[in-house]
């Protein structure tokens, strides 16, 4: 009879580490989430993504293969992630792609991204409204550019309320409500697309009257803004 028991007691034990071993294996395969190998909708989303932001060139597929991992890799360096390769949480949150998983623990991280979405669509809506998308989605790209560089405040807000910097603050029409197209462009500054490459300053060459801003080397003309460092 003891020995029935403590044969069930055993038993009993093997099953708790057992449990918990794959407990552990399945929050590692949550962290993990979408890397070389896999395959599936999420990891075609990131592909999509990346090759409209430019990281990516090869075919929308659904495999996370090695030109895939390039492309995250390059992404996480640009958006100061670690440059592992692997789309885990903090990639796929600056990507603007939520799992379950991640969305119940960032709740006050997404309520900031919004603010940040909000006002810097607000700058696009003010300033580049009557642009083609890429324009707008490159003004917002300047914003954050500044952010980067040490010559300008390091927050979005502190950029964009710096005295002189946008005449849309001056006059007002920063308060103006952005419609679905400046949304779309800030979120898509904000995860990394920058279609100015590198710029911090760009204008209107038919109505700029500063010599100053004429003297900075250009990077590329969208529309009827010229984008310039």
């Amino acid at each position: 009879m003891n020995k029935k028991r403590i044969i069930m007691i055993v038993l009993i034990i093997l099953a708790i580490i057992c449990a918990i071993i794959n407990s552990v294996i399945e929050n590692n395969e949550l962290e993990a989430l979408s890397k070389y190998g896999s395959r599936g909708e999420e990891v075609r989303t990131i592909q999509e993504k990346l090759k409209r932001w430019g990281y990516y060139k090869g075919n929308v597929d659904g495999i996370y293969g090695s030109q895939t991992t390039q492309a995250v890799k390059d992404f996480q360096k640009k958006n100061g992630l670690t440059v592992d390769g692997i789309a885990g949480t903090n990639t796929l949150k600056a990507m603007g792609i939520y799992t379950s998983s991640s969305s119940s623990s960032s709740s006050s991280s997404s309520s900031s991204h919004s603010s940040d979405v909000n006002l810097l669509a607000r700058l696009i809506y003010g300033e580049a409204r009557g642009e083609p998308y890429t324009g707008q989605v490159a003004v917002g790209a300047v914003v954050l550019n500044r952010v980067k560089s040490s010559q300008f405040p390091n927050t979005i807000a502190g950029v964009i309320y710096q005295s002189g910097a946008f005449d849309v603050v001056a006059d007002g029409q920063i308060n103006m409500t952005p419609n679905e197209t400046a949304k779309k462009a800030a979120s898509d500054a904000l995860n990394g697309w920058d279609p100015t490459y590198g710029a911090i300053y760009y204008f209107n060459p038919s109505t700029a009257t500063n010599k100053w801003i004429w003297s900075r080397p250009m990077t590329i003309t969208i529309g009827k803004h010229r984008f310039c460092k």
